[in-house]
């Protein structure tokens, strides 16, 4: 089912969304089984569909069945790794092989994804690291990039999934000069329906690298980085209702999740040459008191 990743805990804390699902489900669409920590959002449509678009939610990979699984130990290292060829007769082909690397002694992890287009002709290529953290309240988001308007912009195209009532439209007006205001989450029934939020131009680290983090009261949290050369978007989903609580605050994405039509029109749509790989690698997971604190410094610094 895609190698989605379903869970994962560290220090008696869950990293994972809380859903109605207690395990994955088979299901032709991630929304049958949607509790995952993890999973690969694409490859050759993403995004929410809008009436105008043929693809399932999310692209057809989140639930594919795997072609291979294998586990690989290295010394202190574990890596769990897949293949899946797709192939459609008279259109595209592609190798995926996803992974997920874990080191001992780290709370820190590597979600992996190379997509080899094995055609004779090109092809579009749509491709998100859908992670789902837990909402935790009271957490404050921390990012490479300033809460302003033109760096930190809310989504105003409503999807069709959602029905809009006249505050949660006068939220996202307010929320289009005032993106400051979900920096912490404070206001869990702010998000139902949901919030997605485009964070622009976040500043990297000497090795290329964003940051985020995702820092409780108590000062631990959640920590995600990204290579925006390898995501050169980054989406931000929260939603809190009865049955569901997540606060996916940072998904590296080569686009935006408008579906294929619209991401396409806005030229988000990467084009694989024939025989050409691409490769994605999101690190996440658990950081203490300490780590947060440090990271949170290096983020602040970051020159954003």
């Amino acid at each position: 089912m895609g190698q989605m990743l379903w869970d994962a805990a560290f220090d008696g804390l869950r990293l994972t969304m809380k859903s109605q699902f207690d395990m994955p489900r088979p299901a032709p669409t991630i929304i049958g089984t949607y509790g995952c920590l993890a999973f690969h959002s694409g490859l050759l449509r993403n995004g929410v569909p809008t009436a105008a678009d043929s693809h399932p939610v999310h692209g057809e990979f989140p639930t594919a069945p795997m072609d291979e699984a294998g586990l690989e130990i290295d010394g202190d290292t574990l890596r769990v790794t897949g293949r899946r060829d797709h192939i459609e007769g008279f259109g595209p082909h592609y190798r995926a092989t996803p992974s997920v690397t874990l080191q001992a002694g780290q709370t820190l992890f590597d979600l992996g994804m190379a997509v080899e287009n094995r055609s004779f002709a090109p092809m579009e290529l749509m491709s998100m690291a859908h992670v789902n953290f837990d909402f935790l309240p009271g957490a404050r988001i921390v990012q490479p990039a300033p809460f302003t308007p033109d760096r930190t912009r809310v989504r105003a195209a409503v999807p069709a999934h959602v029905t809009p009532t006249p505050d949660y439209l006068a939220l996202i007006d307010a929320l289009k000069d005032d993106p400051a205001r979900m920096e912490t989450l404070s206001e869990p029934d702010r998000y139902d329906p949901e919030q997605v939020f485009y964070v622009r131009d976040p500043a990297t680290d000497p090795q290329g690298l964003a940051h985020l983090l995702l820092q409780r009261p108590a000062g631990d949290g959640f920590a995600l980085s990204y290579r925006p050369t390898e995501f050169p978007k980054l989406v931000r989903w929260i939603f809190v209702n009865r049955d569901t609580e997540v606060a996916a605050f940072a998904l590296p994405s080569t686009c935006e999740p408008e579906g294929y039509l619209a991401e396409k029109s806005k030229g988000n749509v990467r084009m694989l040459a024939p025989g050409e790989t691409a490769r994605f690698s999101t690190r996440l997971g658990y950081v203490d008191r300490d780590e947060a604190a440090a990271l949170a410094r290096n983020i602040e610094g970051a020159g954003a």
